[in-house]
């Protein structure tokens, strides 16, 4: 490994280190919750992925706007919480593939280092402990800034840079543990969560909005998957729609639904790789339009769920541009 991989992989640490971390379930003033991990897991040169992301994120949140976010350390989910979405055999098959040490591709788009597995265990971890904070009232609101995304994995299969499917397993843990009736998942990820779509295409307490660009991977998201209940809303963008069309979308398609399920708690899939300058997405939002949609999503929480948001990092591969886009998302989250 180069000395500037380790150099990127030990920034996350550092900035943990520098934190006044509060443990999850200790008392503190309600305020936004910022959940973040050591960048373990690297998939290697040239893979979009990178442990560089959270490095941008971790350097951005230093900045003196960000000083009154409580952060807290993600801990690992247990084998019971990832088996409440996933099938067995996803588990036992990365744990045979995760290597010693060095890379182990099991796709073009998954690649695993030795310390993936864990990384992808405190994912799903710090997705269900910002879900406990919330739903406790220990915070207002949570962004976790964990990596692999998960969006992509469905049931049985890990894929697109996405080992367990987060959403779907903080989804559950809120329906599990604290009583929730009814969760809604806004997803703004370039691309469209296949996986959350299928896991909860049954589930008439789960709702699914998706903005995402088509035709793009995975090949999902058409506007007519609609879910055996009516629960599944896909509002399709196109090659170079910028943020008008997406506020359109969430005027005419996303927003009222979300408002009309009336949620205990809006998970949101916060991928922002439909920035104008992202490799991976032809779309063309700038960062006030992650901040605007994430005050629309305040909105309808503010007035359905005593204001119960947790938000997940998913997509978005250019350094700057994503640091600069989760800033203002998290920003519009510390004004509710």
């Amino acid at each position: 490994m180069s000395a500037s991989r380790r150099r990127i992989l030990t920034q996350a640490g550092a900035f943990l280190a520098a934190q006044a971390v509060t443990p999850v379930g200790v008392a503190a003033p309600a305020a936004t919750l910022l959940v973040a991990t050591p960048a373990t897991h690297d998939p290697g040169p040239g893979q979009p992925d990178a442990p560089s992301r959270l490095a941008a994120i971790y350097a951005r949140l230093s900045d003196a706007p960000f000083a009154s976010l409580r952060r807290v350390e993600a801990v690992a989910a247990s084998r019971d919480d990832i088996l409440a979405v996933h099938a067995p055999a996803l588990i036992e098959r990365l744990e045979r593939a995760a290597p010693g040490e060095g890379y182990a591709p099991l796709s073009p788009d998954l690649v695993m280092s030795s310390g993936t597995l864990a990384a992808a265990f405190r994912g799903a971890g710090g997705a269900i402990g910002a879900v406990d904070a919330v739903m406790r009232g220990e915070a207002r609101n949570a962004f976790v800034a964990t990596r692999p995304p998960g969006h992509h994995a469905t049931q049985a299969e890990s894929m697109g840079f996405c080992f367990f499917n987060n959403a779907a397993i903080a989804a559950r843990h809120a329906m599990r543990a604290h009583g929730a009736e009814r969760v809604a998942i806004f997803d703004f990820d370039a691309h469209h969560g296949n996986g959350v779509q299928e896991i909860f295409w049954r589930e008439p307490h789960v709702l699914y909005c998706s903005t995402h660009q088509m035709p793009l991977y995975p090949g999902t998201g058409a506007a007519s998957e609609t879910g055996e209940q009516g629960n599944i809303v896909n509002a399709p963008l196109h090659r170079g729609d910028d943020g008008a069309a997406f506020r359109a979308a969430l005027k005419d398609r996303i927003l009222p639904r979300l408002d009309a399920f009336a949620p205990d708690l809006i998970l949101i899939c916060a991928g922002f790789d439909a920035h104008i300058h992202d490799p991976l997405a032809q779309l063309r939002f700038i960062e006030d339009d992650f901040r605007d949609a994430t005050l629309r999503a305040l909105e309808i929480a503010a007035r359905r769920c005593k204001g119960r948001i947790v938000s997940l990092l998913e997509g978005g591969y250019r350094g700057d541009d994503l640091a600069a886009s989760v800033a203002a998302h998290i920003g519009a989250l510390m004004e509710a």
